[in-house]
């Protein structure tokens, strides 16, 4: 199974000049996680709204199994961003709504139902109404949506956007239950929702991509330029104004900073393994 991009380009007119959204994106993705990540403007849901439809692309292809964007569209899974819901609906109404939308149907469709709300752990909310809902549950029910008919193309844009951290957790671990077989495709500026999920990264930024690769291959990339450092607590603010901190940890007396940089930042510094985290500080700086 491949989803093949080749050459996507979207632009359009701010003022009285034209700029690029999008520009030549081509990523070819077989079964597991892409996470897409790069900061607020960088082309990531301008990308997802192409693949689904929404908008039209300028120029590029797309293309599914070897068959045209027509035939792909249908084997399509999406969760918007800031997705809305009928606040009196109940979970499984909702879910035999969107069925019914899809045109998909079962011998029994109330249990198909419950079904997919087990899969995201709502089961036992299925018939309450949504509108009493909290905020994780309703990205839950966002997801159950968009599993409706086991679709080989899930998308998910900005999923955990206002969750608690139990509830990014919960996220993750329901999104890598479903990547064995799918294509799944998480759009993110937060590090930590793709940083145990995604097979391979695509890191975007003004519509370009920056990099593409695995997390090991990201962090391979930038070895050598992440630095630890003690400092005293009146240097932090100095350090923080001057370089790429991306954690301070005091210990009561000293702060240990870790610090991206191209050369070791002080005399003293000791040279670290690279995360996810510094990756995105060392492309992007503080998204």
């Amino acid at each position: 199974m491949q989803l093949v991009l080749d050459g996507i380009t979207k632009s359009y007119t701010k003022g009285k000049k034209r700029k690029n959204a999008l520009e030549d994106f081509s990523l070819t993705m077989t079964e597991g996680v892409y996470g897409l990540l790069g900061p607020n403007g960088a082309g990531k849901s301008t990308l997802i709204n192409i693949i689904t439809g929404i908008i039209s692309r300028d120029s590029g292809s797309i293309a599914f199994d070897d068959n045209g964007n027509s035939d792909f569209v249908s084997h399509l899974g999406f969760m918007p961003q800031g997705m809305d819901f009928y606040r009196n609906f109940t979970a499984k109404d909702y879910i035999k709504y969107i069925m019914a939308l899809k045109k998909f149907s079962t011998d029994n469709d109330n249990e198909y139902a419950l079904d997919i709300l087990t899969r995201v752990n709502l089961r036992n909310d299925a018939d309450k109404k949504i509108g009493a809902f909290s905020g994780g549950m309703k990205q839950r029910l966002g997801i159950a949506q968009a599993i409706v008919g086991n679709p080989k193309i899930l998308i998910f844009d900005e999923p955990t956007a206002g969750l608690d951290a139990k509830e990014r957790i919960r996220f993750r671990n329901v999104i890598s239950s479903l990547a064995s077989d799918k294509i799944v495709i998480l759009a993110t500026h937060i590090v930590t929702d793709i940083a145990y999920v995604a097979k391979t990264v695509v890191l975007m930024n003004e519509g370009k991509t920056i990099k593409t690769g695995t997390q090991e291959q990201l962090c391979s990339d930038i070895s050598g330029k992440v630095w630890e450092c003690r400092v005293k607590p009146d240097e932090v603010m100095d350090y923080m104004s001057r370089m790429r901190v991306s954690n301070a940890v005091s210990d009561g007396n000293k702060y240990t900073l870790r610090i991206v940089s191209d050369a070791s930042p002080v005399e003293n510094a000791v040279s670290v393994a690279p995360n996810l985290e510094d990756v995105c500080i060392y492309y992007f700086g503080d998204m």
